[in-house]
């Protein structure tokens, strides 16, 4: 099958095509033909192996010293199950499913690849496209990982920091269905993006600090880079 291999640290030019071979489902995993897959901020971080100086020794410990441990980047996919294990029951050859291999595993950039049944595999809803579904674990794992450690609850008042943002979108529609009181912190542009899919107030931090409010919040939540 056809992969594209990160080969070594650097620009995206030390990305190449290459053949390798196809996997094989085991017993517990399914075999996706990949359709689509996304560029995460993780794969780019990994490709270029842009980390803090004092992670550096962990991270090439993790991540390998001459060359990638996993030459194949890419953690979000949508694909259609090619064949399947003799144990899987949750899923059958045809199902149209959006995934996320994990950051410890990754593989997307590929034709293909296997996953256990128990991953983090799900069949696509009809009412989503291929690149719509493609999109949405990154995103949306991190966010609902967050809020999860930040108990989030009905009447909860949170402010999201970058509501605009991948994370930040997930953030507020999340915090939403748990019943949070939500202050979402973007753009000027993307105000009313924010406040239509569920944020209750909204700052722009073009025009003011949200730090100075002078308003208290059970959790706030930084999903950008971006700070004050």
């Amino acid at each position: 099958m056809k992969a594209v291999l990160c080969t070594k640290d650097g620009q995206p030019d030390v990305l190449k095509f290459q053949m390798i071979n196809k996997p094989m489902p085991k017993d517990n995993e399914v075999l996706i033909k990949i359709y689509v897959t996304t560029v995460t901020i993780a794969d780019s971080r990994v490709r270029g192996f842009k980390v803090p100086l004092s992670f550096w020794l962990p991270a090439r410990m993790a991540l390998g010293f001459k060359r990638p441990k996993l030459s194949i980047l890419g953690s979000e996919l949508l694909g259609v199950i090619e064949s399947i294990g003799k144990d899987v029951q949750l899923f059958k050859v045809g199902d149209p499913v959006f995934a996320n291999t994990g950051h410890s595993k990754f593989g997307c950039y590929a034709e293909y690849t296997c996953m256990p049944e128990s991953g983090c595999i799900a069949t696509k809803p009809e009412s989503l496209s291929f690149e719509e579904a493609a999109a949405l674990t990154f995103g949306g794992n991190t966010a609902l990982h967050f809020l999860r450690k930040g108990n989030i609850g009905k009447g909860a008042k949170i402010l999201i920091h970058g509501a605009s943002g991948s994370v930040g979108t997930f953030a507020v529609q999340i915090a939403k269905y748990f019943g949070a009181v939500i202050t979402g912190v973007c753009s000027t542009n993307n105000l009313e993006m924010v406040k239509s899919i569920g944020a209750d107030d909204i700052i722009d931090y073009l025009k003011m600090d949200f730090s100075k409010s002078g308003k208290t919040y059970d959790l706030l939540m930084m999903a950008t880079k971006r700070v004050m």
